[in-house]
């Protein structure tokens, strides 16, 4: 019995034509590339292949030795291959492309290297001009089906585009991206920081018992109470930083005491007159938390006592009353009132407690729709931001306060900011502070929120090289901080004055977002799942 299909079995298949076609069918071939060579002037090496099914229209055409056109793939424009390339069926090709050695284009995806302009809205869009920057793909790149490559876009060797990405911006060299619009999911090609983190988080997982322990007061009441280093008094936030850090290198929560007597003591200390929980004091009785928002020493109790109980499985037992029973006209005054000119991390503190507050009531009430309301009508387009650059510290309080403000609302409630790419230019741009980013300056706080926004704003696939480029710079700097035995110390990596359990579960996060941002955070095996999780709460 005859196969019907074989006569058309190479024009959809076409790599293994030189392999077992017939040699009538390969004399056809050589045939049909000397007429098109002739006709049109094209380059066609030896062992190329390209299907009498497929519209090929290029104005120049140089296909590297052992290259493939499937049947139905529509080529227009000038395209240069490499050697072993295969545009696959229904591929189209268009505009001035150049591909390196062994690229594989998947069936149905576009290269579109040209685009049109729309300047003019008096004019209909296809009777203005075209513009073409062109597309470059390196060596040894796979692209999937269902792809579409944007004009202008460089993708680096041996990277991978995952089928359906639609690519906006360049992908770096060795990069796995996928996604529309597409973003970097991990690493191909095996980042210099990959065996660094390892190694760390190996470390870190193996000491974190002890650096529990170095920072547990047995002898204090109730048991015994974390303290932020030896040196301090028990705090509220320690019980926190101790919880948070076990989650991440443990798996589990603290040892030195019974989860539920955790948890009894969490939520003990919460005042359900204010649904705060106000500070310890020195006889580790507690100061009853102030009426309004928000009281200064327990706004910040809000967070961490809320993810610490929600790690453990529970939650506040009362509302947060203060932000329950406020009013919307209320918080936009209190918005507007806040020093965004002169200090935009205090305003954005106040922000990322409001915001919290809300989370663990419950309900998007009128409050909610005031908070966002006034946020969206008062980002800076130009900055994606809030509050304004000061000459003694440049963007510093404006990043510092869009971290704060953007964690308890944007990311919290899984929202999109405003100005995502504008977000993305002002934290490059503050990056480049040598105050800041210099490795002997750096602290937890503010190496925080640079990665943070930039991770929040990953999706809009913006300046992506040097945002990856940047997280891998700040990972090297991070992983360098660890103190055997005892963490991080706040102003980890250099100089590390004293390890704190507040230093090591920033740090901890930190380092996860960065690795994330590298495409390396499966290497960590943690996730944080607290103040700074990367996912919206739940």
């Amino acid at each position: 019995m005859v196969n019907i299909f074989a006569r058309t079995r190479h024009d959809y298949s076409p790599w293994g034509f030189w392999a077992d076609a017939t040699e009538q069918e390969q004399a056809r071939q050589l045939r049909f590339q000397a007429e098109v060579t002739t006709l049109f002037g094209y380059t066609i090496e030896n062992r190329c292949f390209i299907s009498e099914l497929a519209s090929v229209q290029n104005d120049l055409l140089h296909l590297g030795p052992s290259s493939y056109v499937a049947a139905g793939a529509y080529l227009t424009g000038s395209l240069r291959t490499g050697r072993d390339c295969t545009i696959n069926p229904y591929a189209v090709v268009r505009g001035t492309i150049e591909l390196g050695d062994a690229v594989r284009i998947g069936a149905h995806t576009s290269l579109l290297g040209f685009n049109h302009t729309f300047d003019d809205p008096e004019v209909e869009v296809h009777r203005q001009p075209l513009t073409s920057k062109g597309i470059v793909v390196g060596n040894d790149v796979w692209i999937g089906s269902h792809v579409v490559i944007l004009d202008g876009v460089r993708v680096g060797d041996r990277a991978v585009v995952g089928a359906g990405a639609v690519v906006t911006k360049d992908v770096p060299a060795g990069a796995v991206v996928g996604g529309n619009p597409a973003r970097i999911l991990k690493w191909r090609v095996p980042q210099r920081n990959g065996d660094d983190l390892a190694a760390f988080v190996d470390t870190a997982r193996s000491q974190a018992e002890d650096v529990l322990q170095r920072c547990f007061l047995p002898e204090a009441s109730g048991g015994g109470l974390f303290v932020d280093n030896p040196a301090s008094a028990p705090t509220v936030r320690a019980q926190c930083d101790a919880i948070e850090i076990a989650d991440m290198l443990l798996g589990r929560a603290p040892g030195q005491l019974p989860v539920a007597e955790q948890v009894q003591r969490l939520q003990g200390w919460q005042d359900p007159v204010t649904g705060m929980v106000g500070p310890l004091l020195a006889d580790l009785g507690q100061r009853p938390p102030e009426p309004g928002l928000f009281d200064p020493d327990a706004a910040y109790h809000v967070l961490c006592v809320g993810y610490a109980l929600d790690i453990l499985g529970a939650r506040f037992p009362f509302p947060i009353r203060v932000v329950a029973d406020a009013r919307p006209d209320r918080v936009l005054a209190g918005l507007a009132g806040l020093p965004w000119r002169t200090n935009a991390w205090q305003a954005g503190h106040w922000v990322d407690v409001l915001g919290t507050a809300i989370h663990w009531n419950g309900g998007r009430t009128g409050v909610f729709e005031a908070l966002f309301g006034w946020l969206l009508t008062n980002a800076d387009p130009a900055t994606g931001m809030w509050g304004s650059a000061r000459p003694q510290d440049g963007l510093l309080q404006v990043v510092n306060g869009f971290y704060r403000a953007s964690r308890g609302t944007f990311a919290q409630f899984g929202l999109p900011v405003p100005y995502p790419e504008r977000v993305i230019d002002t934290v490059l741009n503050h990056a480049r502070d040598s105050r800041v980013i210099r490795r002997d300056r750096q602290n937890a706080c503010n190496i925080l929120d640079i990665v943070h926004p930039l991770w929040l704003t990953q999706a809009a696939g913006y300046r992506a090289e040097e945002v990856t480029a940047l997280a891998r710079s700040l990972l090297r700097d991070a992983l360098g901080g660890w103190i055997d035995h005892q963490g991080f110390g706040f102003r980890a990596p250099y100089p590390a004055v004293s390890a704190s359990l507040q230093g090591t579960e920033m740090w901890l996060a930190i380092i996860w977002l960065l690795a994330d941002l590298a495409g390396l955070s499966d290497v960590l095996g943690y996730r944080p799942r607290g103040v700074h999780r990367p996912e919206p709460a739940r």
